[in-house]
This record gives C-alpha cells, sequence and structure tokens, in this order.
C-alpha cells in the first residue's frame, strides 16, 4: 500500500505544478486539506484554502509562473503521509521546500497538510 500512497502524493504535486502553471490559484488551493496551514517565507503564514489561494493568486498576478521542482526528495512519515523536501524555481524568482506535507485523504487523494517554503532570491 505505501507505494500507492506515495503515487497519490506525486500525483498531489504534478497537480499543484500544474494548476500553477495554469495560473490558476484555485486550483493551487484545491491541493491543500481544509484547515491546512502554509509558511511562505517572507510572506507569512496562511491559514486554510481561502488564504492561501489568495497568496497564490496575489504571486500569479506579479507575473510569477513556470514553477519547476529539482532535487525532489520523498520521506515516508507513517501509512498515509510522505514529506516532501526540493529546490524550486519560478521564472521570476528560485528557494527551497523546507516540508510539504502530504496526506493521503478519504477521498483517495493525497492532499498537502503542511507547507513551508522560501524564497531565496530573484531571478
Amino acid at each position: 500500500m505505501s507505494q500507492s500512497v506515495l503515487e497519490a502524493c506525486q500525483a498531489g504535486i504534478t497537480a499543484w505544478k500544474t494548476a500553477f502553471n495554469r495560473q490558476d490559484a484555485k486550483g493551487c488551493a484545491e491541493q491543500y486539506a481544509q484547515g491546512t496551514t502554509m509558511h511562505a517565507k517572507p510572506f507569512g503564514t496562511f491559514e486554510g484554502r481561502e488564504q492561501i489561494e489568495s497568496f497564490w493568486q496575489s504571486i500569479i498576478e506579479q507575473g510569477f509562473a513556470d514553477v519547476s521542482y529539482t532535487e525532489t526528495e520523498w520521506e515516508k512519515v507513517d501509512d498515509t503521509s510522505y514529506i516532501l523536501t526540493s529546490k524550486w524555481t519560478m521564472n521570476k524568482a528560485f528557494g527551497v521546500v523546507h516540508k510539504e506535507v502530504w496526506t493521503l485523504q478519504s477521498d483517495g487523494e493525497a492532499r498537502l497538510t503542511y507547507d513551508e517554503f522560501e524564497v531565496l532570491g530573484e531571478r
């Protein structure tokens, strides 16, 4: 079963990246479980889908696009969750994912239950 959980988590991050690259903030927010906390350094902390969607909408409106992850690693937490760490780049910035916790939900989809990332610089 753990392989299918990992595959669900990998499908979740793929769906998030696809939504972001389509400039779809709502689609990004839908990859977060209800009540998730997102720590976006240096911007602040965002609680729940509504605040998270507003954050991504603002980033998209500022012209950020073309997100890509590199050096991605997955670490199993338990039978329903994995932690993703990665470097990321966008057209106008780059940074690091310190910790994304992807957790299998009751509908069989994995969603973010915790997200912490940091912008390290501009491109």
